[in-house]
């Protein structure tokens, strides 16, 4: 197994951590949890860029990284639905949106490997991650004076959240064909 695909299992396993700090009462566990979920982000970056500088991408990694990714994020958005003494809570409406958005990408990917055809990652999909993952930091820091700017955040999210689905079927709509 390579480096790239070490830090993405690293990624899949800080997942379980992150969890208990966030939900169990630990003093300072949000924090905690919070450390966790930007050292699981970083992992992501980091990998992605290592497997491409030195060629490492293998088809192993075309398959954990982005599952990695959806288990991180998907996980850490049902955590802060309703954790207890949170300025904001995320609603239940944006996760459901997000993780459908996820389950029928993750399909529609499914059916065009089927079909031969490999669909990248689009500029739309990492912008929705990335405000997925600030969302998610925004969230856990809860922070009153930053109520502003994370319900904004929330809202930017959910809208690329969309418009990156909508991206990815408009340009790979042959998929759907036959």
């Amino acid at each position: 197994m390579n480096l790239p695909n070490k830090l993405t299992m690293l990624r899949i396993i800080l997942i379980p951590i992150f969890l208990v700090f966030l939900l169990c009462p630990i003093p300072y566990g949000r924090y905690a949890a919070l450390a966790v979920f930007i050292i699981a982000s970083l992992t992501d970056c980091l990998d992605g860029y290592i497997a491409r500088k030195y060629n490492l991408i293998t088809d192993f990694g075309k398959f954990i990284d982005p599952l990695a990714d959806k288990l991180l994020c998907s996980s850490a958005m049902i955590a802060l639905t309703n954790v207890p003494g949170s300025v904001i809570s995320l609603p239940l409406v944006v996760v459901i949106i997000i993780i459908a958005r996820e389950f029928m990408i993750t399909g529609f990917r499914t059916l065009a490997v089927e079909k031969g055809v490999v669909i990248a990652a689009s500029p739309w999909g990492k912008a929705k991650t990335i405000s997925q993952m600030l969302m998610i930091i925004l969230l856990l820091l809860n922070l009153d004076v930053l109520k502003i700017l994370t319900v904004f955040i929330i809202a930017v999210a959910t809208v690329l959240t969309v418009i990156s689905a909508v991206d990815y079927l408009i340009k790979n709509k042959s998929v759907l064909k036959g």
